[in-house]
């Protein structure tokens, strides 16, 4: 079935999307409510995130700062959750405090800092993930494999932002089940911290699987999935 197009049927997708997900989450042996679906609505307007709101959907992820500070202003009537999922450069660390309820892609100390300092500033405790880079592709952000556990000894220190948790971003590939080794991995790195003494509720979030691969992702562990396309349909171009 060809993905809706803008303005097609967001609920009925959002279902669609659900049940699989209630599906794969029975075959890694959880219920369906240990995994949170974060829908990306990145290019998509104000009303497609309405009909989505209306269908029970409350848990939103924005690649931009000013795309999602734009639709906040516009949704403000609703109770929706934004989360930052966009590679995020340290001098707009600022901007990221507030508007976001979780920044998925932190990675590096720098970057860290900015945001601890900002969030401290402004009175406010932010939850964040750091973003790891398994994929090893120039078009890709996160912090290499090395740099990981120095992050987590540096969140020890922080004020005002709290690690919770990893991200992933894996090549893409049109076998779904390819992608299985970078989700298997991403699992074993927060294992491997936890081992070195990591906090569990540093560790609890593993956001990886989007549209494409989702399935794949929960059945070895997600928490957090970012879907789009399988909601809202083909992404308009951005301008």
């Amino acid at each position: 079935m060809s993905p809706p197009g803008p303005g097609g049927h967001i609920a009925e997708q959002l279902a669609a999307v659900r049940a699989r997900m209630e599906l794969a989450a029975a075959r890694s042996g959880r219920p369906a409510s240990a995994v949170c679906l974060v829908a990306i609505s990145k290019t998509f307007g104000p009303d497609a995130v309405r009909e989505a709101h209306a269908a029970g959907q409350r848990d939103f992820g924005e690649n931009r700062i000013q795309e999602a500070l734009a639709k906040r202003e516009a949704l403000a009537d609703l109770d929706l959750r934004w989360h930052l999922v966009g590679h995020l450069q340290s001098n707009k660390a600022r901007k990221a405090i507030g508007p976001f309820c979780l920044i998925h892609s932190v990675d590096s100390v720098e970057l860290l800092g900015k945001l601890d300092l900002a969030a401290t500033e402004r009175g406010e405790r932010v939850e964040a993930l750091v973003q790891v880079d398994l994929a090893r592709e120039a078009t890709k952000f996160g912090a290499p494999l090395d740099e990981v556990e120095r992050l987590f000894d540096a969140a020890a220190g922080l004020r005002a932002i709290a690690l919770v948790g990893l991200m992933l971003l894996p090549p893409y590939f049109e076998d779904p089940g390819r992608t299985r080794p970078f989700f298997r991995q991403l699992r074993a790195v927060r294992d491997g911290l936890a081992a070195r003494g990591v906090p569990a509720g540093m560790l609890r979030e593993l956001s990886m699987g989007m549209s494409h691969d989702f399935e794949v992702a929960i059945e070895e562990g997600a928490t957090l999935v970012r879907v789009g396309t399988a909601i809202f349909g083909v992404r308009l171009p951005t301008p």
